[in-house]
């Protein structure tokens, strides 16, 4: 990732009880943490549900590099913690 470009995690409240839902807090208007309509923004969640909800309201929002990789449960890549 490029300065700038943003993974963006899509979880429950109950996930991690300390931080809202992204995939909730997403409106029909551009989040502040999220200024460019151009920026790279990689989503991802659990088990995919809540990343293709939250890719999807993000790119019907005018987001043009939003890229939804699926649940973390099935990646195979390392994972830093």
């Amino acid at each position: 990732m490029d300065a700038g470009d943003e993974a963006f995690k899509s979880r429950q409240v109950d996930e991690y009880n300390d931080y809202a839902d992204a995939n909730e807090s997403i409106t029909d208007k551009k989040p502040d943490e999220l200024p460019d309509l151009n920026q790279i923004v990689l989503v991802y969640c659990r088990s995919r549900r809540r990343s293709k909800e939250a890719s999807q309201k993000l790119a019907d929002i005018g987001y043009t590099n939003v890229y939804e990789f699926g649940g973390i449960n099935t990646w195979t890549g390392e994972i830093v913690k």
